[in-house]
């Protein structure tokens, strides 16, 4: 499964770029598809567009890990990882 994380300090976010690419509206924010980084057309942008699709505070990458695993994105100043979840409830 593939999943679009920021890699520097300053947050998720996207360009109007990759707003054009996707057919969106730009909204000069560039939240859109924060809640859902598995969008397969948000993956496809990240790697067509490579540093292009990132925002000014951003540094998106396009990480793969294991299907059917359970994970989380951890988030330190904006900077973000995906490690495998092992919550229990």
């Amino acid at each position: 499964m593939k999943i679009v994380i920021n890699r520097c300090y300053g947050g998720y976010g996207l360009s109007e770029e990759a707003y054009k690419f996707l057919g969106l509206e730009w909204d000069t924010y560039g939240y859109k598809y924060d809640d859902d980084r598995t969008n397969t057309n948000l993956v496809q942008c990240v790697e067509e567009l490579g540093g292009k699709a990132s925002g000014s505070l951003s540094n998106l990458k396009v990480v793969d890990i294991p299907d059917g695993i359970d994970y989380e994105i951890d988030n330190y100043d904006g900077q973000e990882s995906v490690h495998e979840s092992h919550r229990s409830w």
